[in-house]
C-alpha cells in the first residue's frame, strides 16, 4: 500500500511537513450521506494524503461480495476497462471500454507524484477505445462478446436513438447508424457535435438523451480540481449541456457541477439527476460526493463553494453574487467516494428491498484513509422522487480486508432484460450481474 501524508510547510519547513496532519478520517462515510451531511473545518495540504492499494484484479474463482440474500455471477472477462453499460432493447448489453487520453499537461511535482502513485491501483491501464456487444447465452455462463466499434478515442456515453447510435468520445460526440441485433457496425462514425477536451483533466463525457429523443444531455467535468490550471480552461466545463438532436446546437444547461457523470432521468418526477465528484486535497471528510436534481439554468457552487455556500477559500478571486445563487444538493453520498454509475429501478430480479430507488457505483478514494468507496450501494428514493434513509451496501468486497490489494472497481450500470443488476468493473475488467439468491 503506497500511502503519503504531507501537509503545508510552515516556517519550519520540512520538519513541519514531516509532522504534520494527519491524513486519517473521522467521519464513517455512511455517517456522512443524506441531504445535511456533516462538514468538518477545512485542512490545507502542500502534497494531500494518499492511501492507494496495489491493482491486482482478480484471482481465478475470486469475486466481489454481495449482500444477504443476493448472487454474483461474472458475465464478461477479459475486457480492456469496460466503463459504460447500455441495455438495449433485445437483451444485448454495449460495453464501452475506455481510459484516459493521457492528454492531461502535467505542470508541477504535486501532479507528477499524485499521478505515479495513483496509477499503481490498475485505475489507468490502457483502455479498449472500442464498444463490444454482449449477447446473452441461453444456458448461462459467460455471455457472447463481439465487437460492435474500434478506434473510438476515451468513448464514456453511449445512447441509442431510433437507428442511431451516439457515442460521446472525449472531445465529441460521433453517430453511427444501427440496427438492434446488429452485432458489428462498419459505417464510419459521423461526427455530430464537439465537446471540451483541452488538457482533459476530468476525461469522461457522460450521456443521456430525453425520453421524446430530442435532446442530448452531457456531463462534462472540470479541467482542474479547483482552478488551478486558470479560468481560460474551463469554458463549457463542470456543467451539463444539452445538445439538440436536429441540430447539434448545445447550450449548458447547468452549472458548478466539478464532474457530473451517471446522468439518468428519476422515474417518478420526471427530473434530471447526476452524481458529482467533489474537489479534494482539503481533508479526508471533505467534500462529500453526491447525487442530486439538475435545474434547468441551476449553479451548484464549483469552484467558489461546496455543498451548496461554503466558500472554497482557495479560490481567488472569489464570486460572492455566484456563491449567493449556489443550490444545495439533493443527498451526500460521502466524501471521495468517487461515485460514476447511477441507475434508478423500480422492479428489478433483486429483493423488494431493492426496489424504488438508485443503485450507485462507487470507483473508489485515492486520498483518505480507510478507503472509501469501492462499493455499489441502494439509495431508496419515495414517490415523489426524493432519497430517503443511509445507502445500503449491495456489492463491496473490491479490495482486500488490509487494503493493500485491489480487485475491481464499479464503474458503470444497467439492468438487464431479466432485471439483473449489471455492474462494469474497469480494474477487474470484467461485467458483474446481480439477482436474488
Amino acid at each position: 500500500m503506497n500511502k503519503i501524508v504531507l501537509c503545508s510547510a510552515s516556517a519550519l519547513g520540512l520538519a513541519a511537513i514531516l509532522a504534520g496532519c494527519s491524513g486519517k478520517a473521522n467521519i464513517d462515510p455512511a455517517q456522512q450521506s443524506g441531504a445535511n451531511p456533516p462538514l468538518p473545518s477545512a485542512k490545507d495540504f502542500l502534497m494531500p494524503p494518499m492511501q492507494v492499494p496495489d491493482g491486482t484484479g482478480w484471482k481465478a474463482g475470486q469475486s466481489p461480495k454481495v449482500a444477504a440474500g443476493l448472487k454474483i455471477e461474472k458475465v464478461a472477462a477479459g475486457l480492456q476497462h469496460p466503463r459504460q453499460l447500455l441495455a438495449l432493447p433485445n437483451g444485448d448489453v454495449l460495453v464501452v471500454e475506455s481510459n484516459g487520453p493521457g492528454e492531461e499537461a502535467v505542470t508541477t511535482p504535486k501532479q507528477l507524484i499524485a499521478g505515479k502513485i495513483k496509477n499503481r491501483s490498475g485505475k489507468a491501464g490502457k483502455g479498449g477505445n472500442r464498444i463490444t456487444l454482449l449477447r446473452p447465452k441461453p444456458g448461462g455462463g459467460e455471455w457472447e462478446k463481439h465487437v460492435l466499434i474500434e478506434h473510438l478515442h476515451s468513448p464514456f456515453g453511449v445512447q441509442l436513438i431510433g437507428d442511431t447510435l451516439y457515442v460521446a468520445n472525449t472531445g465529441d460526440i460521433v453517430k453511427f447508424p444501427y440496427h438492434v441485433g446488429d452485432t458489428q457496425i462498419t459505417a464510419p462514425g459521423v461526427e455530430f457535435t464537439d465537446l471540451p477536451d483541452t488538457v482533459n483533466h476530468h476525461w469522461t463525457k457522460a450521456l443521456l438523451a430525453s425520453p421524446d429523443g430530442k435532446k442530448l444531455y452531457v456531463g462534462v467535468g472540470s479541467n482542474s480540481n479547483i482552478t488551478e490550471n486558470g479560468m481560460d480552461i474551463e469554458y463549457r466545463r463542470a456543467d451539463v449541456l444539452e445538445v439538440d438532436v436536429a441540430t447539434g446546437g448545445s447550450r449548458i444547461y447547468a452549472a458548478g457541477l466539478r464532474n457530473p457523470t451517471g446522468l439518468q432521468w428519476e422515474p417518478h418526477s420526471g427530473k434530471l439527476w447526476a452524481i458529482v465528484n467533489e474537489r479534494d486535497e482539503i481533508g479526508a471528510d471533505l467534500v462529500p460526493d453526491y447525487m442530486t436534481s439538475v435545474q434547468q439554468g441551476g449553479f451548484y457552487g464549483w469552484p467558489y463553494s461546496y455543498y451548496g455556500q461554503h466558500v472554497d477559500h482557495r479560490v481567488v478571486p472569489q464570486r460572492p453574487e455566484l456563491v449567493a445563487k449556489a443550490l444545495k444538493p439533493d443527498y451526500a453520498i460521502g466524501s471521495h467516494v468517487a461515485a460514476l454509475g447511477l441507475l434508478f429501478s423500480g422492479n428489478n430480479a433483486l429483493p423488494a428491498a431493492y426496489h424504488e430507488g438508485a443503485f450507485v457505483s462507487e470507483h473508489g478514494s485515492w486520498d483518505r484513509s480507510p478507503l472509501s468507496g469501492y462499493a455499489v450501494v441502494f439509495v431508496h428514493f419515495d414517490g415523489q422522487g426524493k432519497p430517503t434513509g443511509e445507502p445500503q451496501v449491495v456489492v463491496s468486497g473490491f479490495h482486500s480486508e488490509d487494503e493493500k490489494s485491489l480487485y475491481g472497481a464499479p464503474v458503470g450500470l444497467a439492468q438487464d432484460k431479466q432485471g439483473a443488476l449489471l455492474i462494469a468493473d474497469d480494474v477487474g475488467d470484467a461485467v458483474w450481474r446481480v439477482t436474488a439468491q
